[in-house]
């Protein structure tokens, strides 16, 4: 934040089983989904069979000091809602959420609006200390993480879970949590994956550091493959009311071709010079979306440090003042439409080589901590009831931490799901080819299948 089953048996008739890396085949049909569920293969997020570009903005009223969730308020998100449909987004961020509260009213009315949603599943009581992760990082402390997907997966457009948000910053002794913020999302993984559950995308997302950029990024993409993140995003804010190569977008672009799993800018949205988002034409252009699949603009609401596009009187306010950059946004938004076709995607992914130790990156291990040995049972036991946002904390939670490295691999999960409800038959979405496009037919039987079912 800017401040402080039938996948299988189907797969093996089509004789799609031996593809290497293996297929992404779209969800079967679902009587309460009023938007298709996204799913990420090769470099790119898939609607269907139709390439899925971030087209979004971030969104806590009141910033994260407020520890608010504006998801569990039906007044607030209705209010706001309306005014997401007058930009003309797709996607919104979310940076803090009560995982003990319920969103299916909120949640309805934003799949009504088609609108999909990334969610952190961190906030400030329950989340890793940068300077001092190895205490943070507890059975507590997952408990409410896993909480938190337990909440949001049961929507249709739940796009993506964060595993974090810029813990790792430009103090070179941050990147020491790197180790913490990659076992997290190993866990987050597994955890979706033990219980059953669809395969919602998890990934980070960093600060624009340039000393440690592509190092963190190569980072979230090495190891095993339980080890790896589905995608990673990061935030960035060199883009100033300039153009592309100003912006050093070219470089960006060029270091992050052939990095092997999807990416997107979690924020965008530089204030100095004016704002006329200029932004959103690059990232809709063939210049980027072989790369990158768009991103969120910073942010929402107006906060004291001036990034918002709507000025909020009060919390409980029925209505907001558009600012001036409010047009702007839903100008570019409108003018710059999602491009046709695959736009340039690389259909299969890949690891990459893990960073070595330097001046800027003091990470000098590739084994992530095990997982606490008390935080073992929610795999099969599942994490109950979230503490919500009035619980005591979890970093000074000073026991069930962990005691060791894991062993690579130790993160995959075998066997059959202990969860009932919707599952997805691959272990990793973001591990696959994405070839969604071939099955066009199968998706329509299936669709018309389920619809006699209703």
């Amino acid at each position: 934040m800017r401040s402080a089953a039938l996948v299988s048996v189907l797969a093996t008739v089509l004789g799609l089983g031996a593809a290497k890396p293996t297929t992404t085949v779209p969800e079967p049909p679902s009587k309460r989904a009023s938007v298709p569920t996204v799913t990420v293969s090769g470099n790119a997020f898939w609607q269907g069979d139709t390439r899925f570009y971030v087209r979004g903005i971030d969104y806590q009223p009141g910033g994260s000091s407020a520890m608010a969730d504006p998801l569990a308020d039906t007044t607030v998100c209705k209010r706001d809602i309306a005014e997401f449909k007058k930009l003309g987004v797709n996607t919104i961020r979310v940076y803090t959420v009560d995982n003990s509260a319920n969103h299916d009213e909120c949640m309805k009315e934003l799949a009504d609006a088609g609108i999909y949603v990334v969610i952190d599943a961190n906030n400030p009581l329950y989340s890793l200390n940068r300077l001092d992760p190895a205490p943070s990082y507890n059975t507590k402390y997952l408990q409410s993480v896993f909480a938190t997907i337990d909440e949001f997966i049961k929507y249709d457009n739940t796009l993506a879970f964060f595993s974090g948000n810029e813990v790792i910053n430009d103090n070179v002794k941050s990147t020491l949590a790197a180790r913490y913020v990659k076992a997290v999302t190993r866990d987050m993984r597994s955890y979706i994956k033990s219980r059953g559950y669809r395969s919602v995308p998890v990934g980070y997302s960093a600060a624009d550091v340039a000393q440690n950029r592509m190092q963190l990024a190569h980072y979230m993409n090495c190891g095993t493959e339980d080890e790896r993140s589905d995608f990673f995003a990061f935030n960035d804010y060199s883009w100033c009311n300039t153009n592309f190569e100003e912006a050093g977008w070219d470089q960006k672009v060029k270091n992050f071709t052939g990095y092997g799993i999807a990416i997107f800018l979690s924020e965008y949205g530089c204030i100095t010079n004016g704002r006329d988002f200029g932004e959103v034409a690059a990232l809709m252009s063939d210049k980027m979306t072989p790369v990158y699949s768009g991103g969120l603009m910073y942010e929402y609401s107006l906060e004291a440090n001036g990034y918002g596009i709507v000025k909020i009187d009060s919390p409980d306010a029925t209505s907001v003042e558009e600012q001036k950059e409010f047009s702007k946004f839903a100008k570019a938004l409108k003018e710059n439409p999602a491009p046709k076709g695959d736009g340039g995607f690389t259909s299969t992914t890949h690891a990459v080589a893990c960073p070595t130790k330097d001046a800027n990156w003091l990470v000098d291990s590739t084994l992530l901590p095990a997982i606490p040995d008390d935080a073992k049972k929610f795999m099969s036991e599942g994490a109950g009831r979230g503490p919500g946002l009035k619980g005591e904390g979890s970093q000074n939670a000073a026991e069930g931490t962990s005691t060791g490295d894991a062993t690579p691999g130790s993160g995959k999960v075998t066997g059959t799901p202990s969860h009932s409800g919707d599952s997805d038959d691959e272990s990793n979405a973001a591990s696959v080819d994405a070839t969604p496009f071939i099955l066009t037919g199968l998706v329509a039987a299936l669709t018309l299948a389920g619809t006699l079912l209703l």
